[in-house]
């Protein structure tokens, strides 16, 4: 009986399915995406996360935990060097699982896996988004103050300038000699 267990077999004996994972996760991390079955991807999710998280502390005991699970030294630079940084302020959900039809040979259900972090369609408006705070009453109305003083000084720079302007424009000072001669002729 299988009460209690949940763990996907796919099909497959222990050896195999560890061979299977280690080099889905192995593609993974070279290629920032692939694609596979639903449940393959599935599984490959929970194999491949708890490696991602140990990337962030780049230690040798790290490095040498992750090896001996994926057995490609490539993989492991490529993981530490550049997936590392990315993933650093990430908590979690490294990776992300869209689904895409069906199978045309077998009609197998068919997904795209691939790290969050790179795909840039999807983090285009992220890096623009801008993070929010809550902040008390007192602090808000410490930065109305800030902006008066800004506004007073671009006021001082406007009165600076507003001596030299106060000159008549080329078009009144000829109205207001017309006017003058048409005064002096009424006199």
């Amino acid at each position: 009986m299988r009460h209690g267990k949940k763990f996907n077999h796919l099909g497959r004996t222990a050896s195999h399915r560890k061979a299977m994972l280690s080099n889905m996760a192995t593609s993974l991390i070279l290629h920032k995406r692939i694609n596979t079955t639903v449940a393959k991807a599935k599984a490959l999710r929970t194999y491949v996360e708890p490696f991602l998280t140990k990337s962030k502390d780049d230690t040798t005991q790290n490095r040498r935990v992750v090896f001996s699970y994926l057995q490609n030294k490539h993989a492991i630079t490529e993981l530490f060097k550049t997936i590392a940084p990315k993933i650093a302020n990430r908590n979690g959900g490294y990776t992300r699982i869209i689904k895409t039809g069906f199978r045309l040979g077998d009609g197998a259900d068919t997904a795209l896996i691939e790290l969050v972090d790179f795909n840039e369609l999807y983090n285009a408006g992220e890096s623009t988004k801008k993070t929010t705070r809550r902040s008390r009453r007192s602090t808000k109305k410490a930065e109305p103050t800030e902006e008066v003083t800004e506004v007073v000084k671009n006021e001082e720079v406007v009165a600076e300038a507003a001596p030299i302007e106060d000159a008549p424009a080329p078009a009144e000072a000829a109205d207001t000699e017309e006017k003058t001669e048409e005064e002096g002729e009424k006199e």
